[in-house]
């Protein structure tokens, strides 16, 4: 265990407090974060527009502290899942997907789950601790792919806003002038919809979302996922009408299907009926089969009727392409249990 402080992972206000602290003049706070967040500084060594001296000090208690990759397996598809150490002495699971000119990467903002959805591979191996702003942005900043990156998707290992501050810090430096300069546009967020982070999320970012639904019915979200029970769906959906989502920011639906659970005609009417009027997208997920889970896979056939109904409804539905099976890297399949 490494005994000094990583710098990255510290917003502009936290890297001006450092530097104050160690009697280094203001403007050197800035300097810092070009060289970790824009040049991919890998040594406070490399900064060379600051002194030696400088140098010196901040060497004295602090290190870049960019975590890198244990292993990488490659999918027949050209998926890349990466092993990531964490600072807490655990491991998490990173997922690249290059797709033409579009590159995303699926991120994790925990080590295992607290919300133990049914059909999650993830939510199996329980809750091992969050990961701090430093782990979440090592995942990010990787070389193999870092100046490939179109794309970011908090929706590997987790519940992104229930580990909400270092969430936050990551978009924070993600898109802050000091740090990439992104769009929110470019950031998606996934959630099952946990209600006052939720509203915090909302107020505080132009990132996109996207609510993981899968039923629209409480009777049976409950029975898949333990959230429902605080998190009602209908009520997510009542907080997410007091928001515009007609002009920058993107509201998605995930909804993972299985067959005879949740692929039926009731259930395509049931989701029209939730999401009337409010400006949305749906995308319907193949389930991935883990073990010890008595669901089954909905057929190709079921699941287009149900896009084609949301569609003829008013509601843009896709079936999203299933990336990574081969390798463990699809929806719902990662999980670091042994690791």
């Amino acid at each position: 265990m490494h005994t000094h402080q990583p710098l990255i992972g510290k917003t502009l206000t936290e890297l001006q407090a450092i530097v104050s602290s160690l009697g280094m003049a203001k403007f050197t706070a800035r300097q810092i974060a070009e060289w970790i967040y824009r040049k991919q500084a890998t040594d406070i060594d490399e900064m060379t527009n600051i002194s030696k001296a400088n140098r010196e000090k901040l060497g004295t208690s602090y290190y870049i502290g960019k975590l890198q990759p244990l292993q990488s397996v490659k999918s027949s598809d050209g998926t890349v899942k990466y092993l990531f150490p964490t600072s807490n002495g655990k491991h998490v699971e990173t997922v690249f997907i290059p797709d033409g000119e579009r590159a995303t990467l699926c991120v994790s903002c925990q080590v295992g789950c607290k919300m133990n959805c049914v059909f999650c591979q993830t939510g199996k191996q329980g809750w091992q601790g969050d990961l701090t702003a430093a782990d979440i942005l090592s995942q990010v900043f990787h070389a193999d792919y870092f100046d490939r990156l179109t794309n970011i998707v908090f929706m590997g290992q987790g519940e992104p806003l229930d580990n909400y501050d270092n969430l936050m810090k990551a978009l924070e430096i993600l898109c802050a002038d000091y740090g990439l300069q992104w769009s929110p546009k470019r950031i998606t967020v996934s959630s099952v919809g946990l209600k006052k982070s939720l509203r915090r999320f909302l107020d505080e970012s132009q990132c996109h979302l996207a609510i993981s639904m899968h039923t629209p019915i409480h009777e049976m979200r409950l029975r898949l996922m333990p959230a429902e029970q605080q998190y009602p769906i209908a009520d997510i959906v009542s907080l997410l009408r007091e928001y515009d989502w007609t002009h920058q920011r993107r509201l998605t639906f995930e909804y993972t299907m299985f067959g005879g659970v949740n692929d039926s005609p009731l259930y395509a009417k049931e989701t029209v009926r939730l999401l009337q009027g409010l400006e949305c997208r749906v995308n319907l997920i193949r389930w991935h089969r883990i073990p010890d889970v008595g669901l089954e896979e909905a057929e190709d056939s079921r699941m287009a009727s149900f896009r084609d109904y949301l569609n003829n409804h008013g509601i843009t539905t896709t079936i999203r392409a299933s990336r990574g099976q081969d390798i463990y890297a699809a929806c719902g399949l990662l999980s670091t249990k042994n690791g």
